[in-house]
């Protein structure tokens, strides 16, 4: 898919608890994965082609997450793609393409980091954690993979002290992701189906 960069990620973290104000961002991100389970929020996302350009094109959806390991991430607009996971298989669906892919969520983990964050550990067993910082009134974290087959060089975490406010992320070829999360709801109630795929009728499936 050459006409947009290829959204394998999608991520967002949230947390709403007492003394915040004071966290460093390393206290924020441990609560959010030990205290957050289920979550709902819209996000805005735009790309960058590499260090110094101007801003390319923007997307806007809808991400929800399930601990342990489930996610739909959902890009409305201007292109429509849906990621689901459902603790065992990612399934990435391009209805413009007519294509589906289908990988297992272990093989996922390392490179996706969506996959990390509805997980409950993955983050930091794949990726060394670190402060990054306050800047621009947010409180930063800085994570870098382990293992040089995660595609990504470096991805970092803005907090506010009530929710994670951005996200930006780079990969090997020096692509940037920024995405802005609003709205967000913690502990939704999802129907059975939020985090089923079925392959449409006709769809070309990719193992």
């Amino acid at each position: 898919m050459m006409k947009r960069w290829k959204p394998w990620v999608g991520v967002m973290l949230w947390m709403g608890s007492v003394g915040w104000a004071s966290a460093s961002g390393l206290d924020r991100l441990h609560a959010f994965l030990r205290d957050t389970r289920r979550g709902e929020a819209l996000f805005e996302q735009r790309t960058l082609k590499g260090k110094g350009d101007t801003e390319g094109a923007v997307s806007r959806g809808v991400f929800l997450f399930s601990r342990p390991g489930k996610f739909r991430w959902e890009y409305r607009s201007p292109y429509p793609q849906t990621l689901v996971a459902d603790g065992q298989t990612l399934w990435i669906w391009d209805p413009d393409l007519q294509q589906v892919t289908r990988k297992k969520m272990s093989q996922s983990l390392g490179s996706t980091p969506a996959a990390l964050l509805a997980g409950d550990d993955a983050l930091e067993k794949g990726y060394a954690v670190t402060e990054g910082g306050e800047s621009e009134g947010l409180e930063w974290v800085m994570a870098k993979p382990k293992s040089a087959e995660s595609g990504f060089e470096w991805v970092k975490m803005g907090f506010t002290d009530r929710a994670l406010a951005r996200m930006e992320l780079q990969d090997s070829f020096g692509h940037t992701l920024s995405i802005v999360f609003t709205q967000f709801e913690r502990d939704p109630k999802f129907t059975p189906d939020t985090f089923r795929f079925t392959p449409p009728p006709g769809a070309d499936v990719i193992q």
